[in-house]
Order: C-alpha cells, then sequence, then structure tokens
C-alpha cells in the first residue's frame, strides 16, 4: 500500500542551518499494517510523515500509494490517498461549524462539489452511530460547535473525520500528545478500534515507548534521518521499553536521549 524507496530530504543546503532531515529512507507497508514510528527529536519522524503526505517536496526517491507514484503530487491531491491527524486537537477541524458539518466536510472530500440541501436526515443518523462508537456522548451533541469541545472530544472527532472516506493510508502525528494521559487512553483505543475494524493502513508517530509497543504489529525506530530499527510480528509483541532501549543502542551505538519517550 505504501512504499517509500531511498527518500533524501536536506532543509537549508549549502548554508550553516543545513539539516539533513532524511538519508535515503526506504519503507514498505503492506494493506493493513499498522506501524508505531519511534525515535529523538531531530531522528526523522516528523519529516518522514510530512514528505508521505506531500507537505514538501523530497529532494529525490519515490513515494508510491497502492502503485500510485504520488512523488510529485501536491499535498491537496493526496488527500484523495491519505487520512491525517495531527498533533495539535485544533487542526484538522473548523472550530465555527457544528460536529455535523465537520463531518459532512470530511464525506465530501474528494467528491464534486455540486448545490445539494446541507445533510439530509440519513447522513445524521450515519454521523449519530459513528460518533456513538467513541463512547463520548458526542451523538446527542450534533449541531454543537466543535470550538467548545475539549481536546479529546477533538480529537476523536478529527480521527473519525480522517477514516470516514476509509483512506488507503491513515497518518497519524503524534495525535495523542496534546491530551491528558486518560484522554490520550481513549483515543488510542479509538484509533485502534477504528483502524481493526476497517483494515486501515496506518502510520503512526508516538513519542511514548509503550504505546509504539503496544499499537500496531509493526514497530520502526528513526535515528539521524533513516530506519534503524524494524520490528514486527512475535518479536514485536514480546518486546518491553528496556529491550527497546537495548536495541536502540545496539543499532545506533550510542544512548536513546528523548527523556519524554523514556518517561512516559
Amino acid at each position: 500500500m505504501l512504499k517509500v524507496i531511498d527518500v533524501h530530504k536536506t532543509f537549508d543546503p549549502g548554508t550553516v542551518n543545513e539539516k539533513r532531515a532524511l538519508t535515503g529512507v526506504s519503507l514498505t507497508m503492506q494493506e493493513g499494517d499498522f506501524v508505531t514510528v519511534i525515535g529523538g527529536n531531530g531522528a526523522g519522524k516528523s519529516t518522514l510523515l510530512n514528505a508521505i503526505a506531500g507537505v514538501w517536496p523530497v529532494d529525490s526517491g519515490t513515494i508510491m500509494i497502492d502503485d500510485t507514484d504520488v512523488t510529485g503530487i501536491p499535498d491537496y491531491k493526496r488527500a484523495a490517498y491519505i487520512g491525517r491527524v495531527f498533533q495539535d486537537p485544533m487542526t484538522g477541524t473548523a472550530s465555527a461549524l457544528g460536529i455535523d458539518e465537520n463531518l459532512a466536510l470530511a464525506a465530501r472530500r474528494g467528491h464534486s462539489r455540486r448545490l445539494v440541501w446541507g445533510i439530509s436526515s440519513k447522513q445524521r443518523e450515519e454521523y449519530r452511530a459513528r460518533l456513538a462508537e467513541l463512547n463520548l456522548g458526542l451523538e446527542d451533541r450534533l449541531t454543537s460547535k466543535v470550538g467548545v469541545l475539549s481536546g479529546g472530544q477533538r480529537q476523536a472527532i478529527t480521527l473519525l473525520m480522517a477514516t470516514l472516506q476509509k483512506p488507503k493510508l491513515l497518518l497519524l502525528d503524534e495525535h495523542t500528545a496534546a491530551l491528558d494521559p486518560k484522554t490520550a487512553a481513549t483515543v488510542l483505543e479509538t484509533t485502534e478500534k477504528i483502524v481493526n475494524r476497517d483494515h486501515l493502513t496506518t502510520l503512526m508517530i508516538t513519542h511514548n515507548m509503550h504505546d509504539a509497543i503496544v499499537h500496531g504489529n509493526r514497530l520502526i525506530m528513526m535515528n539521524n534521518g533513516n530506519i534503524i530499527l524494524d520490528i514486527r510480528g512475535e518479536e514485536k509483541k514480546r518486546l518491553t521499553v528496556k529491550d527497546l532501549l537495548n536495541e536502540f543502542e545496539k543499532a545506533s551505538g550510542e544512548e536513546f536521549s528523548n527523556d519524554k519517550a523514556i518517561l512516559s
């Protein structure tokens, strides 16, 4: 479903601020893979996600989604293939619109624009059913403005919006990092439920080593712009945080220095 082939990206090349963010990254994901990505600050995690999403062009290499070469396609056109949830709960929704209106916008992504009634009664029932699955009581607040909701409620709606059209690829950019632990656990549980139910191919960046181990069928760790660990299957299920730290030190030759990830 996803092929990243020898991708390079350098910011501010030829200047004192030059940063080699991706140094020949290659990654293949099969349909239905749920891959968690972890690494220290500056490891290249977000750069990889943004390169796949088309936020900026890569210097070289190829990115393919479902056998379509999207390397030269801008981000707004890649939206036909990709659903995305950002770290900031304020991103990804229109705060001045109701919950039902936000979901209606997400449902029409990729469709031609035409004059129709805003939201049909059938669509409202569908949205109500989807919201009920979140167990947050939002099914009874369809017309509530998204801007008055809590961060966790808003992030859950963003997740629902990103998956409403069952994208070819779901990108989760530390989507629970801004939430308190209890709310983060609820959003992660909802994420796992939706991903498994709809068999979505998913790439999730997280700063939490425990979450990276527990969720998904595969874990990759990045360092200095490349993938240094790729663990899956039974080996991943047996992992502990201590094992992961030891594996990082063996693969990179240095200590893992992201306190936030370790303390989580």
